[in-house]
């Protein structure tokens, strides 16, 4: 690579990566609040919220990709060419396709990272987050107790806890047992704690008592220092994690198990899935490509190209919203996958068509022409 193939790449590679970790923290603060409920309402710890945001990266940072490459694109190129050092670069003998040479090459490696990212760095997180919410919402410590509110885990059963400790110990616990029988059990303690007996989960009772009323209602009483309660019957469960299309890997999209009923109603939605894997990464090099014509689609402007940023940031805007419609169009007929590379493949060839149709001007304002520059143009 030449030496002011480098200086345009390293004046586009900053901007980029600058643009991707703005809009990459702005994306995930809308996530983590989203996943605040995490620890308000589930009781878990910060170190679950972490794991479940970080989790949902893959795809925040594979949707942010292309709107950073186009913001960066915009703002470099803009400076490149308001400073003239692109019409050095085409003073000192460099044809239009030499110009957009690196832009483009950058544009494409974003794109295989893309891709990458689609299809198996996205699976396998959305994979680890589906069973982490799973085990999140199955959290018997979670679901049995919440501080201050009685609640019904399980049919016929009532709990409640004057307090809960961040180590999980209830305090002032109360139970209610009610059975089909008629028979029902009532259970006071002082404190409570979830703990493990046998492998089987149970609550561990301390300075309470107990009183059960038989169904001829007869009451019993007995005083305790210590009471285990068995939590078996309420994990019992058949309920699995249900992998989604978007936590599923190229292959299932493509070829599902068709002798399961889920997939088989839902097997345009992942062919959809699977199509939008592989057509999305390609929205790195349209937006590339707009940001090109916006800058090099028309003559020099001294006094700015605010309008065509503009035509530009508009075109980039519908092509992607045109690109969801079609993927949603596409779940329910299959052919209109075609069109989900079709999208983004028009958008390349309008934008490429774009800067190749205006003329190279030749001419440099020697007035505003930077010394560096002129060094970079002697050094090519």
């Amino acid at each position: 690579m030449r030496l002011i193939d480098r200086y345009l790449l390293r004046q586009l590679l900053g901007p980029t990566l600058l643009a991707t970790l703005a809009l990459t923290a702005v994306a995930l603060l809308s996530q983590s609040l989203s996943a605040l409920d995490v620890i308000i309402n589930q009781r878990q710890s910060a170190g679950v919220f972490l794991k479940i945001t970080l989790l949902a990266m893959p795809q925040l940072i594979n949707m942010v990709m292309p709107l950073a490459l186009f913001v960066a694109a915009l703002v470099a190129l803009n400076r490149l060419q308001s400073e003239q050092e692109l019409v050095v670069c085409f003073a000192g003998g460099m044809s239009r396709w030499r110009v957009i040479a690196p832009p483009m090459r950058l544009a494409v490696v974003v794109a295989l990272l893309a891709l990458v990212l689609n299809l198996f760095i996205q699976p396998a997180s959305y994979r680890e987050l589906r069973e982490t919410l799973f085990d999140v919402r199955t959290d018997l410590a979670a679901t049995l107790v919440r501080e201050g509110e009685f609640t019904e885990p399980a049919p016929g059963l009532t709990v409640y806890a004057q307090s809960v400790d961040s180590r999980g110990r209830m305090g002032n616990l109360f139970i209610h047992v009610a059975e089909s029988d008629g028979k029902a059990t009532t259970y006071t303690a002082d404190e409570g704690r979830m703990a493990t007996r046998a492998g089987a989960p149970v609550l561990v009772m301390s300075r309470g008592s107990t009183q059960e009323f038989s169904a001829t209602g007869v009451l019993n009483y007995l005083t305790f220092d210590e009471y285990i309660f068995d939590l078996g019957p309420l994990v019992a469960s058949d309920e699995l994690v249900h992998y989604k299309p978007s936590d599923r890997y190229l292959h299932e999209l493509f070829f599902p198990d068709l002798e399961q009923d889920w997939e088989r109603r839902n097997r345009l939605d992942m062919l959809a899935e699977g199509h939008a894997r592989l057509a999305t990464p390609l929205y790195n090099i349209a937006f590339m490509a707009l940001a090109l014509a916006a800058i090099l689609g028309g003559g020099y402007d001294r006094m700015g190209y605010g309008r065509r940023i503009a035509w530009a940031g508009g075109a980039a805007a519908l092509t992607r919203i045109l690109g969801f419609v079609v993927q949603a169009a596409a779940e329910s007929s299959a052919w209109l996958n075609l069109l989900q590379y079709a999208v983004p493949l028009l958008a390349i060839t309008l934008a490429l068509r774009s800067v190749f149709r205006q003329r190279v001007s030749r001419f440099i304002d020697m007035r505003k022409r930077p010394v560096r520059i002129a060094r970079a143009g002697a050094s090519a």
